[in-house]
């Protein structure tokens, strides 16, 4: 074993904590990754989670820099030696990766590799995935492969806690999603329960002033203000409760992703072309997550709603050390002077009270005629 047996009887030990310790897909499949690198003095290892139409749902590398892993480009597809460890659910263990008829070739900015050690995790007859390692750290044979019949046996005790922990981890999320969903069925009978009241009072309180106001303008004048007054409350109550559910999107995928998929959406729902571009920004605090969410949200729903525009851009990018999330349409603008009234139909309020809530600020950019650009800046990321 490339380990004695005190110090590789720790090291696994070590290993299986870490994976037990993590609740989130995601952390399990890098501890996964990592440990498997360490225990076995490997130069790379990579875990890839198959998806239903041939590509890799997620795919988790350890000992290539993100500058490396971005230069390499989109996720590998299933073909290769890849292919062989999840459809054949059998160990790989080769003196030269690139030798093998079954290899295809990478692109230029992956690394080179040569000696090979992967194989399958699986749940019973499921395959959940492939774990590999390249290029063991130690002298190699002539001919021959750096990984032992040693270090597959212990790779393979590995994959095994791995397919626990990974099962594990998935049965967490769906737990937590089903009792998101919960959640958001309650609130949505107590939204509708609600608002429902405040529409009921505000239809009668209309209708009493659709009757008053040729006889009795004055009191007719009253009812309409308190008409106001029930559809104010109303917008008020729903935004509150809507306001308090974070996405569950962006806990899992963070805001980029999150940003990236709600736009592709509105995208393809939507006849003007809305395009989104993310530069530099890693993760960031939860509570600025949220804000720059939902103020991208509101931004673009008023673009889409009311704009008229053809062309909404999203951009989210790092700048010295802060974050700036920019929405420019090229819709029919208004003038930022008349505040008040622009605040209250765009929701210009609210948007900044989310920008100075995480430390940030809001600034608008409009003019009839010359779209709207809306600007929120933060610190971090």
């Amino acid at each position: 074993m490339s380990h004695g047996p005190r110090s590789g009887l720790a090291a696994v030990s070590a290993a299986l904590l870490a994976m037990s310790r993590h609740l989130e897909v995601r952390d399990v499949l890098k501890t996964i990754v990592a440990s498997a690198r360490e225990l076995l003095d490997a130069q790379y290892a990579a875990l890839g989670v198959p998806d239903d139409h041939g590509g890799f749902a997620q795919f988790v590398v350890d000992g290539v820099s993100d500058a490396q892993w971005k230069a390499i480009g989109p996720l590998p597809r299933q073909h290769g030696i890849l292919a062989a460890m999840l459809h054949e659910a059998r160990p790989e263990r080769l003196a030269d990766v690139r030798r093998d008829p079954r290899f295809e070739g990478w692109p230029s900015a992956h690394p080179d590799m040569s000696d090979f050690l992967g194989l399958p995790i699986r749940d019973g007859d499921e395959v959940l995935g492939a774990l590999f390692l390249a290029n063991k750290n130690c002298p190699k044979p002539v001919g021959g492969c750096g990984f032992t019949q040693d270090d597959e046996e212990l790779l393979g005790i590995l994959a095994q806690h791995a397919a626990i922990a990974l099962t594990n981890a998935r049965l967490y999320e769906r737990s937590r999603e089903l009792t998101i969903a919960e959640e958001r069925s309650r609130l949505a009978h107590e939204l509708h329960d609600a608002v429902s009241q405040k529409l009921f009072s505000l239809r009668l309180t209309a209708q009493a002033a659709a009757t008053l106001v040729d006889r009795d303008p004055a009191r007719a004048k009253g009812e309409l203000h308190q008409v106001a007054v029930l559809a104010a409350e109303a917008a008020d109550e729903l935004r509150a409760a809507v306001v308090e559910l974070r996405p569950a999107a962006l806990d899992e995928d963070g805001l980029v992703a999150t940003l990236r998929t709600q736009i592709q959406v509105l995208d393809r729902a939507h006849t003007a072309r809305v395009t989104f571009t993310g530069h530099g920004v890693r993760a960031l605090p939860a509570a600025q997550e949220e804000a720059f969410l939902r103020v991208a949200q509101e931004a673009l729903h008023n673009a889409l709603r009311h704009s008229g525009a053809a062309h909404v851009d999203v951009t989210l990018r790092k700048h010295g050390p802060r974050t700036v999330l920019r929405v420019t349409d090229d819709g029919t603008g208004f003038d930022p002077r008349t505040v008040r009234r622009a605040g209250r139909h765009l929701g210009l309020v609210s948007m900044r009270d989310r920008a100075s809530g995480v430390g940030g600020r809001l600034t608008v950019e409009s003019a009839p005629g010359k779209g709207t650009t809306i600007e929120m800046e933060a610190p971090g990321g």
